[in-house]
């Protein structure tokens, strides 16, 4: 049923990414070569389905999605550049492939992430590429642009990074993950309400509340998979958080602990999704399949 829903959306935010990103034959070829092998490289796609998906559940026309759908995913794209580099993660697998400065080389894969954050608020500001008021495109920049920065995922990252080899408390662990993961996660969906109108306070408010909700199970199930994923599956190494000597949920609450949380994070999104109905149904099947997924 998921997968049903979900493929159109996948597909249509492939095309979208492809349009936009310069071509691989377009100077400096290996730059955007890099660029394109990162943002193309197979993945689920959670943070534009999400944008989609908001926007559909509240009438908003596909085709005024795509701008903010590609930007939110360049964003991601870029994070993951960075985020396996040697001064960070030290990374050589992700999306199940050697990642961007393995397969390139470090200063390629610097400024390959540097240029899609670049890109992203570029997309969202090109009135041909993103049909929507100026008012709109602004405020899509001003959600894109505090999620992406210090108060949002690169904050989330320095805190990640500042957390290595020191035993966290719940609350603490939270603030890490709502910043490093769940920021970009809210500011997705916070662009489908956008698209929409962003006329009702006490919609958005609910759909902020499903939107961190949702990031920090995807952030717990992900803790989760690193203990027991298998690499081939989850298409990074498994274990790779224990031999950072990261904190992670399972570390503070036990695995049984962790899955109990994730389920009661799941629970609590749907619920807010109540006064939208069966329009709502696409959100709800996400929450589900980021708790049950298994890469």
């Amino acid at each position: 049923m998921l997968q049903q829903r979900l493929s159109p959306l996948q597909a249509r935010i492939d095309a979208a990414l492809d349009r936009f990103l310069p071509g691989a034959g377009t100077a400096p070829e290996r730059l955007h070569a890099a660029m394109r092998y990162a943002v193309l490289a197979p993945g689920k796609r959670i943070r534009p389905v999400l944008t989609y998906a908001t926007g559909e559940a509240l009438g908003v026309d596909l085709a005024l999605l795509d701008a903010p759908a590609a930007a939110v995913e360049l964003i991601h794209a870029y994070s993951l550049i960075h985020d396996a580099l040697p001064a960070m993660d030290d990374d050589d697998l992700r999306r199940g492939r050697p990642t961007c400065h393995r397969e390139f080389d470090e200063a390629t894969a610097i400024l390959a992430g540097d240029a899609l954050q670049a890109l992203a608020f570029g997309v969202l500001l090109d009135a041909s590429t993103a049909p929507l008021g100026a008012d709109t495109r602004l405020e899509m920049v001003r959600t894109l642009a505090d999620a992406s920065g210090s108060a949002g995922m690169a904050g989330g990252q320095a805190l990640d990074l500042a957390a290595v080899g020191h035993k966290l408390t719940l609350e603490e662990l939270e603030n890490v993950h709502k910043h490093k993961t769940g920021a970009l996660i809210r500011a997705s969906v916070r662009l489908g309400f956008l698209a929409g109108g962003a006329h009702d306070d006490a919609l958005g408010e609910r759909l902020e509340r499903y939107a961190t909700c949702i990031g920090l199970a995807f952030q717990v199930q992900d803790d989760i998979l690193d203990v027991e994923g298998e690499t081939a599956v989850i298409g990074k190494p498994q274990g790779s958080d224990a031999g950072l000597d990261k904190p992670t949920y399972p570390d503070l609450l036990g695995m049984a602990g962790a899955k109990e949380t994730a389920r009661a994070l799941c629970d609590e999104a749907v619920t807010c999704l109540a006064p939208l109905g069966d329009a709502a149904g696409t959100l709800a099947l996400i929450a589900e399949y980021i708790v049950k997924r298994d890469r």
